[in-house]
């Protein structure tokens, strides 16, 4: 690890759901993260729209199932994992709205913990 390798820090939830993820989906999340937290992007992150600069969704084909998890880069001095995911529907690519509200809840209580912190 780089002296410049950013801390990785995760909203409990979010690593309680990734956790449920299968292994191997699990371990490219991890090497996803691991390429942010040295200030790269892996080929299945994306920016997320919508929720401000340097929000960002890795999104994971494993076997069948698409599973994601969203990160943040721009919070504090480490990169912050908001929520994981394993996206059920079928149709389209987008992220379903009830997932997009939470994820916007836990990005907001976290900037409020951060600058309260």
């Amino acid at each position: 690890m780089s002296p410049d390798t950013r801390p990785i820090s995760w909203v409990k939830a979010a690593r309680k759901d990734s956790e449920e993820f299968p292994e191997g989906a699990q371990s490219q999340i991890r090497l996803a993260l691991t390429l942010a937290a040295e200030g790269r992007k892996a080929d299945i992150a994306k920016p997320m729209k919508g929720l401000g600069s340097g929000v960002f969704e890795i999104a994971l084909h494993h076997r069948g199932d698409a599973y994601r998890t969203v990160y943040a880069v721009q919070l504090a001095d480490a990169i912050w994992v908001i929520h994981a995911f394993q996206k059920k529907s079928k149709r389209g690519v987008s992220t379903p709205q009830k997932e997009l509200d939470l994820i916007g809840d836990r990005l907001k209580r976290l900037k409020e913990m951060l600058k309260d912190g």
